[in-house]
């Protein structure tokens, strides 16, 4: 008998980050009172991987800093707020620079007239990474009919939105709803936000080596528990709305095609990315894309992250 993957064994599993929280009428709204509002509605045009060949997205990608745009290694460096640190193993990212830029939150409609959000990341001009079940409903198969990307949003404030012009996709969910090493999307935007903000660089390294270097990696993610109590009084927005940052991640192993992984996430931390410095420039080395709850408790027991390697793959399949 074929021993079952450790996911299905004793625990339920739930995509770590759609947070599905607004109608589409509180989605207006909310559009409504932000700083800047798109010019038009775009239905993005759908392409699965195999048909992904004019993406021309292959290897490793570089980071890019634009000329002028300040660096900081800390999430909150220029934009602390005066919030102390040590409350939680989290803190809110709070910096306008670089790679903190590039960070942003995904804002979709379902075809339900529904709103949710995830977490991107761009990795170039126009092209920002998250989780194909940010874009496609796991368990009806239907596609959104319009997603937004918010780069750098801090406390519901942010300069810039884009429309989502073309979803590039590794799975439509369609053999099964449940969790997959190939949830992963790269979402076209209608502009080139990558000159403003940067783009991270994306590499893949083997399960080995991820593995072996325990607490070497950070997270960033648009988490609907955060910020959390202890750091409310600092924000207005509430959560989902200022990302959160966490140091000192581990990959603790592979199965089934997935990489494990202890960072903290919630409601809208899919598509987050996983990140590495190396030789000082930071590269997504895995995509969060999901969690396993003990049935009996509800604790979190590991989170899942999709391998850059798969998404190569997937883009090169064609």
């Amino acid at each position: 008998m074929s021993k079952k993957p450790i996911y299905k064994q004793f625990f339920a599993l739930f995509f770590a980050g759609i947070l599905s929280a607004i109608t589409l009428g509180g989605w207006v709204s909310v559009q409504a009172q932000t700083q800047v509002k798109p010019h038009q509605s775009i239905t993005p045009k759908f392409i699965s991987s195999q048909q992904a060949g004019q993406l021309k997205l292959q290897g490793d990608g570089k980071p890019f800093i634009p000329p002028g745009l300040e660096s900081a290694a800390k999430p909150n460096e220029g934009g602390s707020r005066g919030i102390p640190t040590g409350i939680d193993n989290r803190i809110p990212m709070t910096s306008r620079k670089y790679p903190w830029s590039a960070i942003g939150r995904v804002q979709g409609t379902t075809a339900d007239g529904d709103g949710y959000h995830c977490t991107g990341t761009l990795i170039k001009t126009n092209l920002v990474l998250t989780n194909a079940h940010c874009v496609i409903d796991p368990n009806t198969g239907k596609l959104s009919t319009r997603i937004l990307f918010f780069p750098n949003v801090i406390d519901k404030n942010y300069q810039d939105i884009a429309e989502v012009e073309q979803v590039y996709y590794g799975t439509d969910f369609k053999k099964s709803s449940e969790l997959s090493p190939n949830d992963w999307a790269i979402l076209k935007l209608n502009q080139p936000l990558g000159r403003k903000y940067g783009y991270l660089g994306w590499k893949s390294l083997s399960s080995a080596n991820l593995i072996r270097n325990q607490k070497a990696f950070f997270f960033v993610g648009y988490s609907g528990d955060f910020p959390n109590d202890s750091y409310q009084k600092y924000f207005s927005a509430g959560p989902g709305w200022t990302a959160s940052y966490e140091e000192k991640c581990s990959i603790v192993a592979e199965e089934r095609g997935f990489l494990l992984h202890d960072c903290a996430t919630a409601g809208g931390s899919s598509g987050g990315p996983i990140i590495a410095a190396i030789n000082g420039d930071p590269y997504i080395v895995a995509l969060n894309n999901g969690e396993a709850k003990n049935l009996r408790t509800g604790q979190d027991i590991t989170n899942f992250a999709v391998k850059i390697s798969t998404i190569q793959q997937g883009l090169q399949s064609n």
